[in-house]
């Protein structure tokens, strides 16, 4: 008799989805079972998880994505709206507001789309042209935060967050913590911890 279904391919897939029989004997995936690897993280923005929320509906600006980053350590959150999703884009985040304010981390954690896994990305490069000064008080910031101040013999960075900022240099010839972090068990990484927080509050009263 002949019927009228305009709909009809993408109805069956949402059917498809949502019935549980098809949910059990539609194709398996044969990738072997592993345990999961927790993150751990030893200290306030030594690892950062990386993701891009959207397309979502436009904003007024344009904007169409949200560009997230969580702290493993903190749970800490930054993020940013982006009218498209570009390298330039992420690698500018990651420089302004995660290096710039709170160190190197030790990992970035992503999905590794297209935005995070580039040559930009690996090498983000700072530009040298002493007309760019406007882009790099980000830089000069950090810079000034991670730095002993004479009057507390302290660095700002320390008192706010408790620990000292990971420098790039101890990347490339890894720093005596960087070093004892690799070795350690999740309960030495843990009494590790107290004792920091034990002693914060006496390097604040004597800042």
């Amino acid at each position: 008799m002949g019927y009228y279904w305009p709909t009809m391919v993408k109805d069956c897939m949402d059917y498809a989805r949502r019935c549980e029989a098809c949910q059990f004997h539609s194709n398996l995936f044969h990738q072997p079972p592993e345990p999961l690897h927790p993150t751990v993280a030893s200290w306030p923005f030594d690892a950062w998880g990386l993701d891009v929320v959207g397309p979502l509906t436009k904003s007024s600006g344009g904007h169409l994505y949200i560009l997230a980053a969580k702290d493993y350590f903190s749970k800490w959150a930054e993020a940013v709206p982006l009218k498209e999703v570009k390298k330039e884009n992420v690698a500018d985040f990651i420089r302004t507001h995660i290096i710039y304010r709170y160190g190197v981390p030790r990992y970035i954690i992503t999905d590794n789309g297209k935005p995070f896994c580039n040559s930009l990305i690996d090498k983000l490069l700072v530009a040298k042209s002493k007309r760019d000064w406007h882009e790099r008080i980000g830089e000069a910031l950090w810079a000034y935060r991670t730095t002993v101040r004479t009057p507390t013999q302290a660095t700002p960075y320390a008192l706010v967050y408790g620990v000292e900022a990971v420098l790039p240099l101890e990347q490339q010839i890894p720093s005596l913590r960087i070093t004892i972090q690799e070795g350690l068990t999740e309960e030495e990484n843990a009494q590790i911890r107290l004792e920091e927080l034990e002693a914060l509050d006496e390097k604040r009263l004597e800042a």
